[in-house]
């Protein structure tokens, strides 16, 4: 499977919430879709490394953070919360997500009914509060060495009853420690998703191990 090449779009109005950068399959829409959500620090580059492991039939597509932290460097959060973020920090960043999944509906034939994300740390728990925030949105998700954030009600976590998840955790990460990452594998079980859990002896990335395991994954959902 080849890595796609892709462009880069800049943020311009309303319609266009976020700048991303956008791989487009050359075959017909509506395209099944996945929005790939990077970290803390990071940008709309980071996450390309792992469009290889997805079906090449599918539209891709990075948004950067809206706070810029450093220069090449941005976030979700405005602030990282001691010790760590809750839902509800997350809001604003889900609601920023979900007008950029719609953009893409109507700008680039994104497939409202196969809608997914893939996030890396950080961005594994907007993902997550993406999903809960708009129930419905997405088809599901896959979480990279990420956690998932405080405070979350039952009703919040009903929307991940049956959703198809992937998660990889590093049992020597250091940023997200194993526990922290541990805790959010129980929320996403006892809320019922369909999880798929990958325990990887590495620390805050994912190892060959973990990358073979997530293009499994993505060739079973595409």
């Amino acid at each position: 499977m080849s890595i796609r090449s892709s462009e880069l779009k800049f943020a311009s109005d309303a319609a266009a919430p976020l700048t991303y950068r956008l791989a487009q399959p050359m075959t017909p829409g509506p395209h099944p879709t996945l929005v790939m959500i990077h970290g803390h620090k990071g940008n709309e580059e980071v996450m390309w490394l792992f469009s290889s492991v997805v079906p090449e039939h599918w539209l891709l597509a990075a948004p950067r953070a809206p706070v810029q932290d450093e220069p090449e460097s941005y976030s979700w959060l405005d602030k990282r919360p001691p010790p760590w973020p809750t839902l509800h920090d997350f809001h604003a960043a889900a609601d920023q997500l979900a007008q950029f999944i719609e953009s893409l509906c109507q700008q680039h034939q994104a497939d409202r009914e196969q809608i997914y994300l893939m996030g890396f740390s950080q961005g594994a728990a907007t993902a997550l509060a993406t999903i809960m925030f708009h129930p419905g949105l997405t088809r599901g998700a896959a979480l990279l060495v990420g956690f998932a954030p405080e405070q979350v009600d039952g009703v919040s976590a009903a929307a991940l009853e049956d959703l198809p998840i992937f998660m990889a955790i590093g049992t020597e990460d250091d940023t997200v420690p194993y526990a922290r990452a541990k805790m959010g594998a129980d929320l996403l079980a006892a809320a019922g998703a369909e999880l798929t859990l990958i325990e990887m002896e590495t620390g805050h990335k994912l190892n060959g191990a973990g990358m073979r395991a997530l293009r499994s994954w993505w060739d079973k959902i595409g």
